[in-house]
């Protein structure tokens, strides 16, 4: 399934049937009077996040969703039918952006979130609906109110527990497919990976998710590279795991080059609570490992961690780290099986 963070909608809601203008005409009666009905209600369109879905990309192929308008009113006080409602059907974490997008319409993070974006038109009143004392035979009758069509935009966010960052060929699709059953594309060129993916990882009983995006390059956040739209990806994780490769001989400049473009990205994502991982130590001697930690510590401030995600060195270390740095209602506990006593 192709991965798509970003769509553009054209919605319209039904618009209200007509009254209806009718007087009852029945043999032996002889006062019949009005009875024209009211029209039936134009369908509203609604937006739902649902389980089972990680992309937009269902939008890719179809971009207009009109509901159906409220179907006019008949005699003998008969209401029109109302219209179907149409409901669009998007992944947790979508957000729903005016047509300027930019603002926000509604943010649908939990499964059952629903919002109305368009409301159907009202039914206009029948004849009926005007009779009174003095005037027991009009001939008037509203029209239906007519519908709402806008534009919008659905700009997809994962919500994941740990977000992974680092420059290109940092190892972050490794550590995912050493971690999880994922299985991220992982190559020996830059830019391997061009979707977000994500990843189950399981450590001490406990389970959280894991999102792996394209690296980043100085000057992303002015569009070098693949740029920073797939930063949002990772605003939701609770902490961040930022990978540097230890094989690189700038270590120190690869690290402030992420800072810098979180920095520059905003949104407090320079702010969220971070893991340095110094990554690749299987590649590495004793006095290129100590050089390289060194330098990164200094630039970071912090004491950082080692790894290897080919190697499986460091990797338990890291995620019960992480599992620590996770808030407690994120984590999904497995159930501690109790002990059966022996049967003969």
């Amino acid at each position: 399934m192709k991965f798509l963070d970003l769509a553009k909608v054209y919605i319209r809601s039904g618009a209200g049937g007509g009254g209806c203008v009718s007087f009852r005409r029945e043999k032996y009666i002889e006062y019949g009077g009005p009875d024209g009905g009211d029209g039936g209600k134009g369908g509203s369109v609604w937006a739902e996040a649902v389980e089972g879905l990680n992309t937009l990309i269902d939008f890719r192929y179809q971009q207009h969703f009109f509901a159906k308008n409220g179907q006019p009113g008949r005699g003998q006080q008969r209401t029109g039918k109302d219209g179907d409602e149409v409901v669009l059907r998007v992944p947790v974490g979508t957000e729903i952006l005016d047509e300027d997008e930019e603002t926000v319409i509604a943010d649908l993070t939990a499964v059952g979130d629903r919002v109305l974006l368009a409301r159907g038109g009202n039914g206009g009143f029948g004849n009926l609906h005007f009779k009174s004392a003095t005037n027991q035979a009009p001939r008037r009758a509203n029209p239906g109110q007519a519908g709402i069509e806008r534009t919008i935009w659905l700009r997809l966010k994962l919500i994941a527990d740990v977000g992974l960052l680092g420059m290109p060929n940092a190892g972050k699709s490794t550590f995912l497919a050493a971690t999880s059953n994922a299985r991220p594309k992982i190559a020996d060129y830059p830019f391997t990976t061009l979707h977000p993916n994500l990843g189950v990882v399981g450590v001490d009983n406990a389970e959280f998710v894991v999102a792996d995006i394209p690296g980043l390059i100085e000057g992303a956040h002015e569009g070098r590279g693949i740029g920073d739209r797939f930063l949002g990806h990772v605003e939701r994780c609770a902490v961040l795991l930022h990978l540097v490769d230890g094989t690189s001989e700038t270590v120190a400049e690869d690290y402030t080059t992420i800072i810098h473009e979180l920095e520059a990205y905003g949104g407090h994502l320079a702010d969220k609570p971070r893991i340095t991982v110094l990554n690749k130590i299987d590649a590495l001697d004793e006095e290129e490992l100590e050089r390289a930690r060194s330098e990164l510590e200094e630039a970071a401030g912090d004491p950082v961690m080692t790894m290897s995600g080919v190697a499986r060195q460091g990797v338990t270390e890291v995620l019960r780290v992480l599992r620590t740095r996770i808030d407690e209602d994120r984590l999904r506990l497995k159930p501690v099986e109790e002990a059966q006593p022996w049967q003969p």
